[in-house]
């Protein structure tokens, strides 16, 4: 089940180790993708938001597009008053296992999720990237998210999109459950507005250092750290 405390959050030991700990945890679904509806009872919920225009044409190799990319990479785009990203980063994207550390009224939980797949594409009218994370075992939510950006190469717009499929997973304690059937969706909500501004802010400024120091987890949700994150595996 998920981590949980009051007041402070994890030392970078502390941090290392439970992500460690993800390595053999499975997903906590085993239903199919095209039977997680609302019909059969998941959530679905997201947002779609315009967050910059570069000229027509493919993405620029320092524009908009390219500096949201590496933002999508490091999860900045994550508002870390509410959800902080962690994850070593030199695992490349694909497997990639993450603690998410989220900040509910005092309280923090760290809940496990791994990146399933990468999509990086940039034929025809549209150039696409992002990724799609699914959550773990002892995750209080159950079910996939897609955080992906979009250029139309005809008028130079680029969205961001984040569509998730979820259902209530495994609770701490009967307490937590039911505060987060009652205030969730309203962090959910505010996370999900604040996505995308923060993206728009960071896609619009110079990328700096490295993603983290050499050695060290990343600790995401922070746009004025830098965006160079490594390469995905090709």
């Amino acid at each position: 089940m998920a981590l949980f405390r009051f007041g402070r959050g994890w030392s970078e030991a502390e941090m290392r180790g439970y992500l460690e700990a993800l390595r053999d945890r499975p997903v906590n679904f085993d239903v199919a993708i095209d039977q997680m509806t609302a019909e059969n009872g998941w959530t679905i919920d997201g947002s779609e938001d315009e967050i910059g225009v570069e000229p027509p044409g493919p993405p620029l190799p320092d524009g908009i597009f390219a500096h949201a990319r590496q933002a999508i990479l490091n999860y900045d785009f994550s508002d870390p008053s509410i959800v902080v990203g962690h994850f070593d980063p030199e695992v490349p994207p694909v497997g990639r296992d993450m603690l998410l550390e989220l900040k509910v009224l005092g309280f923090r939980f760290l809940c496990g999720v791994r990146v399933h797949s990468l999509r990086e594409e940039g034929c025809g009218r549209f150039s696409h990237f992002g990724f799609r994370y699914d959550t773990l075992e002892g995750h209080v939510e159950r079910g996939f998210e897609w955080f992906l950006i979009t250029k139309d190469h005809e008028t130079g717009r680029i969205h961001f999109k984040i569509e998730a499929h979820w259902r209530m997973g495994q609770f701490p304690n009967l307490w937590s459950r039911v505060g987060f059937e009652l205030i969730g969706e309203r962090y959910r909500e505010r996370w999900r507005h604040r996505a995308p501004e923060r993206l728009r802010r960071i896609a619009h400024k110079a990328a700096s250092g490295p993603v983290a120091e050499p050695g060290r987890l990343a600790h995401r949700g922070d746009e004025e750290a830098s965006r160079t994150a490594p390469e995905p595996a090709r």
